[in-house]
C-alpha cells in the first residue's frame, strides 16, 4: 500500500485537534466556558486512558507475553504518572503567576506526548489494514477535539492572544503525523507490540494525571461545581461511546 493514505489519515488525526481550538471564537461567559470546556476534557481524556489506552496496552502485550502482565502494565502507568512530575519542573517557573496559561502548555506537552506514539500506531495499522486505519482514524479525530480545547482555552484567555491559542494546538496536533514519519522512516524496522504496550500504558498514567490533578481542579475553582462535573462525566460518557462505535 503507497505511504501517503496512511500518513494523510494521521495528518486529518492531528488536523481536528485544531477544531477543538476554534471554542475560542465562541461568545458567552468567560467563567463558564473554561470550566464546561476544561471539565468536559478532563472526562475525555480519563475515558481514553481507561476504555482506549489501557485495554490496547493490554492487548499488545497478550499478542507478544503471557507472563506478568498486569504487573508490567502496571509499573508503565507508574512511570506515566511520574513525568508529569517532571514536565512540571522543565516549565519555566514565570508561569506560576498565570495558573491558566501553566495549564494550557502543561496539556500541549502531555498531548504531543500522547499523539507521538498515538500517530506511530496508527501509520503502521493503515498499512497493514486500511479499513482497520479508517476507524482509528476517526476515533483519534472525536478525541483530537477535545484535547485541542484543552489546550487552546485556557491559552486563550490567559493570554487573550488568538494566534498563540490556535498556534500551540496546532503543534500539538502536528505531533500525530509527525509520529507517523518517524515510523516511516525510523522506527518501522525496530517497533513491536511490546514496545507500543509500554508506550500506551505511559500515556494513559500522563493522560490520567492531567484529567485528575490538572483540568478537573482547574474547572472546579469555580462557582456551580455540579455542573462542572456533569460536564466531566459527559466528557466520559462521550469518548466511552465513541469507544462503542469505533470499535
Amino acid at each position: 500500500m503507497s505511504n501517503f493514505l496512511p500518513f494523510l489519515m494521521c495528518l486529518l488525526a492531528g488536523l481536528s485537534t485544531l477544531i477543538g481550538g476554534l471554542l475560542i471564537y465562541i461568545k458567552g461567559n468567560k467563567n463558564n466556558i473554561i470550566k464546561y470546556s476544561l471539565a468536559f476534557a478532563s472526562g475525555v481524556m480519563l475515558s481514553v486512558s481507561l476504555f482506549g489506552l489501557i485495554p490496547e496496552s493490554l492487548t499488545m502485550f497478550q499478542s507478544t507475553s503471557k507472563n506478568n502482565i498486569f504487573l508490567s502494565i502496571t509499573i508503565f502507568i507508574i512511570i506515566g504518572l511520574i513525568i508529569p512530575l517532571f514536565i512540571d519542573k522543565i516549565i519555566p517557573k514565570k508561569l506560576e503567576n498565570n495558573k491558566l496559561y501553566k495549564l494550557g502548555i502543561f496539556t500541549m506537552i502531555a498531548i504531543i506526548m500522547h499523539n507521538l506514539p498515538e500517530g506511530i500506531a496508527t501509520y503502521l495499522s493503515a498499512q497493514t489494514n486500511i479499513k482497520l486505519g479508517i476507524s482509528i482514524t476517526l476515533a483519534i479525530a472525536f478525541h483530537n477535539i477535545p484535547e485541542g480545547i484543552s489546550i487552546a482555552i485556557p491559552v486563550y484567555y490567559a493570554t487573550k492572544n488568538k494566534k498563540k491559542a490556535l498556534g500551540l494546538t496546532f503543534i500539538s496536533g502536528m505531533s500525530e503525523p509527525l509520529g507517523a514519519l518517524l515510523a516511516f522512516f525510523f522506527l518501522k524496522p525496530i517497533i513491536n507490540n511490546t514496545i507500543m504496550g509500554g508506550l500506551f500504558a505511559i500515556i494513559a498514567g500522563i493522560m490520567s494525571y492531567i484529567s485528575i490533578t490538572e483540568l478537573l481542579p482547574a474547572a472546579l475553582k469555580y462557582k456551580e461545581k455540579k455542573k462542572t462535573i456533569i460536564s466531566f462525566l459527559i466528557g466520559i460518557l462521550f469518548m466511552y461511546v465513541n469507544h462503542m462505535l469505533s470499535s
